[in-house]
C-alpha cells in the first residue's frame, strides 16, 4: 500500500519507518527543510532507540522516501496520516492549526479517493474539522470527491516508540464506513498475525481513548507523588508502599512510581487539553484538574529538599545535575522537571553542571549561554567540587555509579534524587546523606 505520513516528528517519522519495514511505501512531508535535509543525508533529527538503522534500511530499499513536495505527497498515498505537532494554546486547549493546515493541502491537492489518518493526538470533534476542512477545499475547486476521516490515535512511548508500534497492545481505529475500515485493517493486518489486536469504534470514542490512556497514566503518577509526599511527613516509605499495592492485580505496579513529576510532549498537554475539552462541554474534571495541580507543584519538591536542606540563600553553591530530559532514552525536555529546577536554583543564587547522555544539546538550545549552567563530560565529572548531586532523570547508568567517587569528589557526600535509584540503607552504610522522595 502506498502510504503518505504528513510530519516527521516522534510520530510521525516512526510511524512511517515502522510501515514501510513491514513492506508498505511510504512518502513522509515535512515542511522543515532542514529536518528533511538531515533525513536524506542519512541522520535524524530525534534520538528515539532503534530508529536511525531502521530508517537507513528501508531507505535502502526504496520503500521510505522524504519530500517538501505537498503536491507530490498527497497525490503519492491513497492513505494520509495527520502526524503533525499540537502543542498546548494559552488556554491549554490543543492548537489545531497545523493538523487543519494539512487537512486544506490534502483537500487542496487531492484527485482520488483518500484515507485521512488523524494520527496526532487531537480533541473529540477534531475529524469532523478535518472532513470540514477538506469538503470547503475541494467545493472551491469545483469537485464532490469521496474521502475518509478515520482517527487512528499512536499508543508509543518516547525511548520505545519502535518497539510499541511494531509490537502493540492494541490498535484503535475510528471510523464511521465500512471502506475505511476495510482498508485501516489491511494496512495493519502483518502487525495483528498472532492475533488481532484491532479495536474498531466511533471516530469520537478513539478520539477520547487517547486522552483517557494519557490522562489514567498521569493520575497514577501524580497519585503516587502526592503519598509520597504524605510518606514524607509520617515516616514511611513510599517504595514498600508501591509493593504493598503493586501487588494487588486490580492495581498493578505500572506508573507507581514515585518521583519529581512527569513531562514530555504528552501527559502535561493531553491533561491539560481534556481539562478544556470538558470545560467546553460544561463540565469540571475535578480529578484531572487536581492531577495537574498535583504535578506542577512535584516539580519543585526537589528544590525544596535543598532549600530545607542548605537554605534558602543558595548564592555561590554549585549544584551537580544528572539528567536534563524529562525521561531516559531521550532528549525531549518539554515540561521536563530539570527545567523547573534549573531555574530555581539559578534564581536562588546557585550554579549548575550538568551531564546527560543525550540532552546537553537540547538543554544548550533551550538555556543558551548562560554562565550559570555548564556541561560535564561525564557523569562523574560533573561531581567534581559540587556542593551536592542532584538526580532528575533515571538513566541506567545513574543506576550503579561509582559511590566512593561520588563520595570524595563533592563538597559535600549529599544526594538528592528526584527517582528513588538507591537503597537508602545502602547509602547510609556508604556514609552518603542521601534525600529522596517519600523514602524513609
Amino acid at each position: 500500500m502506498k502510504i503518505t505520513v504528513i510530519g516527521t516528528g516522534y510520530v510521525g517519522l516512526v510511524t512511517g519507518t515502522c510501515l514501510a519495514e513491514m513492506g508498505h511505501e511510504v512518502l513522509c512531508l515535512d515542511l522543515d527543510e532542514r529536518k528533511i535535509a538531515i533525513l536524506k543525508d542519512g541522520g535524524m533529527p530525534i534520538h528515539e532507540p532503534g530508529l536511525l538503522d531502521m530508517v537507513r534500511r528501508n531507505v535502502a530499499a526504496d520503500r521510505l522516501r522524504f519530500t517538501t513536495d505537498v503536491a507530490e505527497s498527497v497525490e503519492f498515498g491513497v492513505v494520509q496520516f495527520i502526524a503533525v505537532g499540537t502543542p498546548p494554546d494559552e488556554d491549554g486547549s490543543a492548537d489545531l492549526q497545523y493538523v487543519l493546515a494539512s487537512a486544506r493541502n490534502i483537500g487542496r491537492h487531492m484527485n482520488e479517493y483518500k484515507v485521512i489518518v488523524d494520527k496526532s493526538t487531537v480533541p473529540v470533534g477534531t475529524a469532523d474539522k478535518v472532513r470540514a476542512a477538506v469538503r470547503d477545499e475541494l467545493s472551491s475547486r469545483g469537485l464532490d470527491l469521496e474521502f475518509s476521516v478515520v482517527s487512528n490515535p499512536e499508543f508509543l512511548k518516547e525511548g520505545a516508540a519502535v518497539e510499541d508500534f511494531m509490537r502493540p497492545d492494541r490498535i484503535v481505529i475510528g471510523a464511521d464506513d465500512a471502506r475505511a475500515t476495510s482498508v485501516l485493517r489491511e494496512l495493519y493486518a502483518q502487525f495483528t498475525r498472532n492475533h488481532d489486536r484491532i479495536m474498531v469504534m466511533d471516530v469520537r470514542s478513539a478520539e477520547l481513548t487517547k486522552y483517557a490512556a494519557n490522562s489514567m497514566l498521569a493520575t497514577r503518577i501524580s497519585f503516587m507523588n502526592e503519598l509520597a509526599n504524605l510518606a514524607d511527613k509520617v515516616g514511611a516509605d513510599i517504595e514498600e508502599v508501591r509493593r504493598g499495592i503493586g501487588s494487588d492485580t486490580r492495581i498493578g505496579y505500572d506508573f507507581l512510581y514515585a518521583g519529581c513529576g512527569y513531562g514530555g510532549s504528552c501527559f502535561p498537554k493531553d491533561v491539560q487539553a481534556l481539562i478544556r475539552t470538558a470545560n467546553e462541554s460544561g463540565l469540571q474534571l475535578q480529578v484531572l484538574q487536581a492531577v495537574e495541580s498535583a504535578n506542577e507543584a512535584q516539580k519543585k519538591v526537589l528544590l525544596d529538599k535543598i532549600t530545607a536542606r542548605f537554605g534558602k540563600d543558595l548564592s555561590g553553591r554549585k549544584f551537580a545535575l544528572w539528567g536534563l530530559a524529562f525521561k531516559p532514552n531521550t532528549d525531549d525536555m518539554r515540561a521536563a522537571s530539570s527545567r523547573v529546577l534549573i531555574e530555581g536554583l539559578w534564581q536562588a543564587g546557585a550554579s549548575v553542571v550538568a551531564y546527560d547522555p543525550v540532552a546537553m544539546a537540547e538543554a544548550q538550545r533551550i538555556f543558551g549561554d548562560d554562565p550559570r549552567l555548564t556541561y560535564a563530560k561525564t557523569a562523574a565529572a560533573a561531581l567534581e567540587g559540587a556542593d551536592a548531586l542532584v538526580i532528575v532523570t533515571e538513566w541506567k547508568e545513574f543506576r550503579t555509579p561509582n559511590f566512593n567517587l561520588m563520595k570524595s569528589s563533592l563538597k559535600t557526600p549529599l544526594v538528592f534524587d528526584g527517582r528513588n535509584l538507591y537503597n537508602t540503607s545502602h547509602m547510609r552504610e556508604r556514609g552518603i546523606e542521601y534525600v529522596a522522595i517519600g523514602r524513609r
